[in-house]
């Protein structure tokens, strides 16, 4: 079991931090952190979380993670199920200590997008669905390339954690203003569950796009370079 509460500690710690920081942090006049805080707070939430726990459980902390590395052959399929529910127990945790915090706030009305993913009128930039499905699709795939490509045998040793959290700052400085950056189906369930709506209704393409991506770069690797 010790693997299982590992993923959910760490998939916690990435909703708390990285959604955190967006609900708490980014929007205060001249004080917030912006879009480069936010990218850097998700990164640095896989950073930690790899060297704490990843020996452990492989630091997956993401349902598309998961299945990527079973298509490139890293990852046995029954774990699978385990890893996603413990995946999507600790984000739905985090979110409901994030709503906890949130609704003590003395003005609170309301929670907002509570950094919920969308496309087109839930977009950040009112991006399209299709542009919605193009950035996740691809932003996972090369996700999955970095993770399995620092993480192979030959590669350098001890540098996987640095690789993966700087790899998922530039995601998100890339495609917040897209979608509010995905990648993660766990991450995006969990604050749409809270934000309601038309954000839940629309959960369907935050884990379509990044588990067909995972699955496509898992693939390529097992294809091109891991031969050996």
């Amino acid at each position: 079991m010790k693997k299982y509460f590992a993923e959910l500690f760490g998939t916690f710690w990435l909703v708390f931090g990285g959604c955190g920081s967006a609900i708490f942090a980014a929007g205060y006049p001249e004080l917030g952190i912006g879009f480069v805080g936010v990218s850097l707070a998700f990164g640095l939430t896989v950073l930690t979380m790899a060297y704490a726990v990843g020996h452990v459980s492989g630091a997956h902390f993401n349902p598309a993670v998961s299945i990527g590395l079973w298509a490139g052959g890293k990852f046995e399929a029954k774990e699978l199920i385990p890893y996603i529910i413990s995946q999507l127990a600790g984000a739905i945790l985090a979110a409901s200590a994030l709503y906890f915090i949130v609704s003590g706030k003395a003005d609170f009305e309301s929670i907002g997008g509570f950094a919920a993913n969308g496309y087109g009128e839930l977009s950040p930039g009112k991006y399209s669905m299709q542009s919605a499905f193009l950035a996740e699709f691809l932003l996972t795939m090369f996700f999955l390339l970095i993770i399995l490509g620092s993480t192979y045998p030959k590669a350098p040793k001890g540098f996987a954690g640095i690789a993966i959290g700087l790899a998922l700052t530039l995601i998100h400085l890339i495609s917040i203003p897209i979608t509010n950056t995905s990648v993660n189906p766990a991450r995006s369930m969990s604050q749409a569950i809270f934000a309601g709506g038309e954000y839940l209704t629309q959960s369907w393409l935050f884990w379509l796009a990044p588990i067909a991506g995972a699955i496509v770069a898992g693939l390529i690797h097992k294809a091109l370079f891991s031969k050996d």
